[in-house]
């Protein structure tokens, strides 16, 4: 899948410390955009992607603040939203997610425990605002 090498570009950005798997998705509906098979793409079921794209599609964290952000069959603690497209998640032994929306997509990172989150946020920021420079 050619979305695939996003998620070596965003690794890439981020540094291999601070990002250890990454996932595209649509904003429309949450389909994975990039392969569940890539050796560092983070896994999620059809209903978690449709359920982080209603959040982000509407403008509305109520889910994530009141649920948390779920992905992977994990749960992680929503900690706030910025400039109403970036979310930030936690969980303890499984790290941070940062995800930002661009026009039709949505980009998520995974920080492993014990790296730099703000490094894997500049990273993410680098995917979106290209995806953004594209008309995506």
């Amino acid at each position: 899948m050619s979305w695939d090498s996003y998620i070596d570009n965003l690794v890439a950005q981020c540094g291999e410390t601070n990002c250890d798997a990454g996932v595209i998705i649509g904003l429309d509906g949450g389909a994975q955009w990039t392969s569940a098979t890539h050796p560092r793409g983070l896994q999620l079921s059809p209903e978690e992607g449709a359920a982080i794209a209603k959040c982000f599609k509407a403008n509305d964290m109520t889910q994530f603040q009141a649920n948390g952000v779920r992905l992977g069959g994990q749960k992680y603690q929503f900690l706030r939203v910025q400039d109403d497209k970036i979310v930030f998640a936690k969980k303890k032994e499984h790290g941070a997610l940062t995800l930002q929306a661009s026009k039709t997509a949505i980009i998520i990172a995974r920080c492993p425990e014990g790296g730099q989150q703000g490094n894997t946020n500049k990273g993410v920021a680098v995917i979106a605002e290209y995806l953004e420079s594209v008309g995506m």
